[in-house]
């Protein structure tokens, strides 16, 4: 399940990188969950050929991925936000101060509404 979620957000990321064609393959494999055999038909070529583009295109969004670090940024931002978040909450609870208490919420809310955007 963790290879698909990572094939998924790198896509999400560089799908836009690769061609039409291989665009379209690798959404039907790993978005629609396609089997190899499957692909091959529609495509018109061997089972081991499209086994191969789909491993090509894994390749090049991989290796998209270390040289720009987008996911891992993302990843990184997302999980410092949640940090934000669980610490606003922390401090609200923990304050006996009212204006304290509305300055921390505000606080978590403004990363959460950020967690929404990414």
């Amino acid at each position: 399940m963790e290879r698909i979620v990572r094939q998924t957000m790198l896509y999400d990321f560089y799908g836009e990188l690769l061609t039409e064609h291989q665009r379209e393959a690798y959404e039907e494999v790993v978005m629609n969950d396609l089997s190899y055999a499957e692909l091959a038909r529609l495509e018109g070529i061997s089972r081991q050929g499209a086994y191969d583009m789909i491993r090509r295109c894994d390749k090049q969004l991989e290796e998209y991925e270390e040289k720009l670090h987008l996911v891992e940024r993302f990843l990184t931002i997302r999980e410092r936000l949640q940090e934000i978040e669980e610490t606003a909450k922390e401090l609200k609870n923990v304050s006996g101060d009212e204006s304290t208490g509305v300055l921390a919420e505000k606080i978590r809310k403004q990363s959460e509404e950020i967690l929404e955007q990414l």
